[in-house]
């Protein structure tokens, strides 16, 4: 089971978060059909956001969205207060030789909402800086320290294999830096973390997320405030396909049920089909009347 760890070290002055994601990578790649590159990609946008996303409270929901030139186009993730996160890319099958190639540059949007499943609507949170690298990792952490002014660190990493599943291994750390640290613990992180086995690599081994920030902060004392389960999970549903069509126009939903004797959806962020039939999409129609 994929699991998430938030907690605090250096007395209060760094927050650190870390995380196996491999079940939810292997997941999400695997219903999005995307290519080995793009799986990278993919993954360890996945899982920054659901780091980004550990400290959102209830009712709160977390975008971060990616667009870019490269052959990819695009990336969505969206991470919620109760441990789940969803995504997808606009072009599954893009090709490139690494990372940074593959997403290109552009810029890096992130969206906090709170109560919106609730029809509870406030203003949502909007912030958004030019891609630094399209390395994924490296745009997290300067979105931190640019647009909400916290120095961070952020490693993610996905490891694939030619057999399936594909996804050997996916996690990540993120260390954000409070103004009254130490510099002298931040230069023994910077250490740390040059000489640190990669994250991948060491999820390959069987590390948990405690573990992770072990390796990264080496002596440094850290305390887990909270460790939870996370996972892959949508908030679509036959239902709600039948609601969102049910919003269509009366005359296009006759056209639907003379043309195609019924209708279908597919979830964006799931890529789940959902096919609505002559006698349901019929009921649609009557209740328009």
């Amino acid at each position: 089971m994929d699991t998430l760890i938030h907690g605090i070290a250096a007395d209060g002055t760094i927050r650190c978060m870390a995380a196996v994601t491999t079940d939810i990578v292997r997941e999400a790649t695997k219903r999005h059909k995307t290519s080995p590159i793009v799986s990278i990609a993919f993954g360890r946008t996945l899982t920054g956001t659901i780091l980004f996303g550990s400290s959102l409270k209830e009712l709160d929901r977390l975008t971060v969205k990616i667009e870019g030139d490269g052959e990819i186009e695009g990336i969505v993730a969206e991470a919620t207060a109760n441990g789940t996160v969803r995504g997808y890319v606009k072009n599954p099958d893009a090709i490139a030789f690494d990372v940074k190639s593959v997403v290109g540059k552009g810029m890096f949007y992130v969206m906090r909402e709170s109560g919106f499943d609730l029809g509870l609507y406030q203003e949502p949170y909007r912030g958004s800086v030019p891609l630094l690298s399209g390395e994924i990792g490296e745009d997290f952490a300067y979105y931190f320290a640019k647009s909400e002014q916290i120095p961070s660190a952020v490693l993610l990493g996905v490891k694939l294999q030619s057999e399936e599943p594909f996804v050997l291994s996916a996690g990540g750390v993120m260390l954000q830096i409070m103004p009254d640290a130490n510099q002298d613990i931040l230069t023994m992180i910077e250490d740390t973390i040059s000489y640190a086995p990669s994250i991948s690599d060491l999820i390959k081994s069987g590390a948990t997320p405690t573990e992770l920030l072990e390796n990264v902060l080496g002596i440094i004392p850290f305390e887990i405030l909270e460790e939870k389960p996370i996972s892959f999970a949508c908030t679509c549903s036959p239902e709600r396909a039948i609601s969102i069509i049910g919003m269509l126009d009366k005359n296009e939903l006759i056209d639907m049920l003379e043309t195609d004797k019924g209708a279908a959806m597919d979830c964006h962020f799931c890529n789940e089909h959902y096919e609505i039939d002559e006698v349901v999409l019929s009921e649609i129609i009557r209740s328009k009347e």
